[in-house]
């Protein structure tokens, strides 16, 4: 042994203190396991033969169809035909309408505004003192109310353009031409 004390009481050492009973690992790797086994560098053919020659053979019940797979199962029609509009709606009203270019609010039907809601609450929070966000959906008088109201009050009513930015982002606001803003 090299560099182990000899256990306590003598004898062998526990098992994984130096090298092997009968020398070093054998070359070529460990060897077969103990009892037999599948030879080194592989497991062996499989247990009752080999494999059969051209590939595994044919399917239980007979061998596949001449030509593919065959027919498909009948039972079914063919598909239905197209599908009417839903009521109310003219054939083709799905298409883009000219007079709606960024869609129409599902609940009211009004065309959206080509402005955006997060831009307009975003101004609105941040430079809202000045009145941006109004000034961008168009409402001008409101925007001009807003900038007297903060210079007036010596920045006190700046908390009006605040709490009307939150608004923005959170409800359903208009531009000048009464159309909701877009997500």
């Amino acid at each position: 042994m090299q560099g182990y004390p000899p256990p306590p009481g003598g004898g062998a050492p526990p098992g994984g203190y130096g090298p092997p009973p009968g020398g070093g690992v054998p070359p070529g790797g460990y060897g077969p396991p103990p009892g037999g086994g599948a030879p080194p560098g592989g497991y062996g053919p499989p247990p009752g033969g080999g494999v059969p020659p051209g590939g595994y053979g044919p399917p239980p019940g007979g061998g596949a169809p001449p030509g593919g797979y065959g027919p498909p199962p009948g039972g079914f029609g063919a598909p239905p035909g197209g599908f009417a509009p839903p009521m109310g709606m003219a054939p083709g009203a799905g298409m883009m309408n000219q007079a709606a270019p960024f869609g129409i609010e599902p609940t009211t039907g009004l065309p959206y505004s080509d402005k955006q809601k997060m831009t307009a609450g975003l101004l609105q929070i941040f430079l809202g003192s000045f009145g941006v966000g109004r000034f961008y959906t168009g409402h001008t008088g409101l925007a001009i109310a807003q900038i007297a109201a903060v210079w007036l009050t010596c920045g006190l009513g700046a908390v009006w353009p605040l709490i009307d930015g939150i608004m923005m982002l959170t409800g359903k606001v208009t531009d000048a031409q009464g159309r909701p803003l877009r997500d």
